[in-house]
């Protein structure tokens, strides 16, 4: 047995030098301002940026009569455009988001409160964004968080001098933006929706704060904008997306952006909704977006902006207007496009497996609107040879290796040598190539397939499936909210958006992710390993167990069918230490290494130790050159020494960190793997051996 100074000091020893969970990051938190494309003549420099984005549609202690319909889209609309490079170039782990019933009280003290907070510095800048209703309550306004009680509004809602007190005095940065949008029709009578208003705007004067609505008026929403939206936040997206830029230097400034939604809400609203901004309460040059593209020489601003009313001659049409998709047009449904500047604009429909309609020029003239018809006529037709270059392409990626993967890619580029306009040829490419971790050629591809077919919404998917590999992970996530904003139920992108938040280390939206997921394709494996790491890396140690113990239930098939899961699964292994080649290992078994690796970290921190050997042993029987499961697996034998007393377990402990040191010398565990070995070294050592 140990004596008691041993197991003292084994019990420092491994508490002291506790093992980080396996969790590398693909990208790293820049600390310095991060510098977008320069407009010709100006270096636009963005600083580093945290916002908190809260959308409320459903509150289920509110009547019928005061549920929104568009306030968690909007919200959604806002993260898209904030963590765009040609937008508010926000790093997507800076932007929480908090829509439904994750925007409680508790959650938006935590968030505006205590997070921002600790994060922010002095020269960085906040934004802060609520869509949602506001209530007034003995003279003083309040947000309504999901969970308000309209019994209890003091006590349940989300008061605007505590946001005021957050905003101006503890957090310190040098740019503080409040966009809010919470004086819905029908949710407080005029007065009170004045006083909740100049509530807003005078929260503090270093804030610029854009509310939806002045003194008595109420926000609306629309279903014609875009498939919906709140009218103010419209206007602000399209505003920060370049539209505001009226002096064309390629930056969106403060006062840009207050005039713009200004003027196109009080058009659009035909003058009953017009937003407010405090003038001289902010910096009217305060850098709210970028938007490189539109640096050019100054001109004269566009006298009015007009507006495109676009319909179609059957359902499903995606409309692009210069390049950028504005919806989703259905047979009788026409929807407006309005605050665009006048002039010529490109127009284009599409309709996956149809020749397009366009590109076309079309005119905009100022204050009206010019109805544009799209008319999908010609169904795609594809050569007879390329059609069966494909299926035959497709039998070999479904087999899997190498091999199968380089002949199938042969078969597919004949295809599209043959077929040009063939979509499906030229997503399989970017699949296969993929397969073969050739990015630059998947990437190619995947960018031919969405050129052909720009609402082919399982190439953007798998596309941004490949981003993860190359650690463009920003990117990825705007290519699967792309998807999730046309198809909500996509669960290829919601698999993917889990996988993409976990690695943000934004765990929670993760967990949200999986769990959709799930819901919708409950016997696919991969989003219960996601959910599952998002869990444990949350400190839920048992229930991410019984979510790993699902995803080995489901993956449990001969490892040759790995080939067959044909979208997006070579993604999975970025960012954990695992990349390897196609021809060397399968992906099966690497995340199935992953997943007992998973368990083994969630029983040792059960302080279940017998268990958390037996399956880090068993990850190991997937990928015995490991470092991160021979290092676990050497701390479980270390702790299960102080909690039996025996010294029995030392030497496979030694022997793991020593493993995980041969492998991989330069991780950061190495240097508690080190410490580690000599502590053991010199217990036993020190040890009085017994005599027969």
């Amino acid at each position: 047995m140990l004596s008691r100074r041993i197991v003292l000091a084994l019990i420092c020893a491994a508490v002291a030098q506790a093992q980080q969970p396996r969790d590398l990051k693909i990208e790293k938190n820049e600390t310095a301002p991060a510098q977008p494309q320069a407009a010709p003549a100006t270096t636009i420099t963005v600083p580093r940026s945290y916002a908190v984005v809260v959308g409320i549609s459903n509150y289920p202690n509110l009547g019928e009569n005061l549920q929104l319909q568009y306030a968690e889209r909007d919200a959604q609309s806002i993260y898209t455009i904030l963590i765009s490079p040609e937008g508010g170039s926000f790093k997507a782990e800076n932007v929480h988001v908090l829509t439904g019933r994750q925007a409680t009280l508790a959650n938006l003290r935590r968030e505006i409160g205590e997070w921002l907070p600790s994060v922010v510095k002095p020269d960085d800048r906040v934004l802060v964004y609520f869509a949602g209703h506001g209530f007034m309550k003995d003279g003083k306004g309040y947000l309504a968080p999901y969970d308000i009680d309209l019994t209890k509004v003091a006590a349940t809602g989300y008061p605007m001098d505590e946001l005021g007190a957050v905003m101006g005095g503890k957090i310190q940065a040098k740019y503080k933006i409040l966009l809010t949008d919470a004086c819905h029709s029908g949710a407080i009578t005029p007065e009170d929706s004045q006083d909740l208003n100049r509530a807003l705007t005078n929260l503090n004067q270093s804030l610029f704060s854009l509310t939806a609505s002045r003194d008595r008026e109420r926000s609306f929403e629309s279903p014609d904008l875009e498939g919906g939206h709140g009218v103010f936040t419209y206007y602000v997206v399209k505003g920060l997306e370049g539209a505001a830029d009226t002096s064309h230097d390629g930056v969106i400034t403060a006062d840009e952006l207050a005039e713009y939604v200004h003027t196109n809400v009080r058009e659009a609203t035909k003058g009953l909704q017009n937003p407010t901004s405090e003038r001289g309460s902010f910096d009217p040059e305060m850098l709210l977006a970028v938007a490189p593209a539109n640096a050019e020489p100054a001109v004269p601003p566009a006298p009015k902006f007009g507006a495109f009313v676009i319909e179609a001659n059957m359902d499903g049409v995606e409309v692009f207007v210069d390049g950028k998709s504005v919806g989703v047009v259905s047979k009788g449904k026409p929807i407006s496009v309005p605050g665009l500047p006048p002039g010529e604009h490109t127009v284009q429909g599409v309709k996956l497996g149809y020749e397009p309609d366009g590109p076309r020029q079309e005119a905009v003239y100022p204050g009206q609107e010019s109805t544009v018809t799209i008319k999908i006529l010609i169904a795609r037709r594809h050569n007879k040879a390329a059609l069966d270059l494909l299926d035959k392409g497709l039998e070999y990626y479904q087999k899997g290796f190498e091999q199968n993967y380089r002949k199938a890619a042969e078969l597919l580029e004949q295809a599209l040598t043959i077929d040009p306009k063939y979509s499906q040829a030229a997503f399989y490419l970017g699949l296969t190539y993929n397969a073969l971790f050739d990015e630059p050629k998947a990437e190619q591809y995947y960018k031919r397939a969405i050129e052909i077919d720009p609402d082919y919404l399982d190439a953007r998917a798998n596309y941004g499936g490949m981003l993860l590999d190359i650690g463009n992970v920003d990117e990825a996530i705007r290519q699967f909210n792309f998807v999730l904003e046309r198809r909500s139920n996509h669960a290829v992108a919601l698999t993917l958006l889990a996988q993409a938040y976990r690695l943000k280390e934004l765990f929670a939206q993760s967990i949200e992710a999986a769990r959709r997921a799930i819901k919708l394709t409950p016997r696919n494996a991969e989003p219960h390993l996601w959910l599952a790491d998002s869990l444990r890396l949350s400190g839920k140690y048992a229930e991410a167990r019984r979510e790993y113990d699902q995803y080995l239930l489901l993956s449990d098939f001969d490892s040759h069918l790995a080939g067959q899961l044909n979208y997006y699964v070579v993604g999975f292994l970025a960012g954990f230490g695992k990349r390897t080649r196609a021809a060397q290992r399968d992906i099966w078994r690497d995340l199935r290494s992953l997943a007992y690796f998973g368990i083994c970290d969630c029983e040792r921190n059960l302080s279940h130790f017998d268990l958390a050997i037996v399956s880090c042993q068993k990850s190991l029987t997937y990928d015995s050159r490991d470092p991160y499961a021979h290092y676990a697996l050497g701390l479980s034998y270390m702790r299960k020494a102080v909690q039996d007393g025996s010294i029995a377990e030392l030497d496979p402990a030694l022997r793991h960190f020593r493993r995980m040191l041969e492998i991989n010398p330069d991780l950061g565990e190495a240097v508690y793997a080190r410490q580690n070995i000599a502590n053991i070294q010199d217990m036993l050592q020190k040890t009085p051996v017994r005599q027969n």
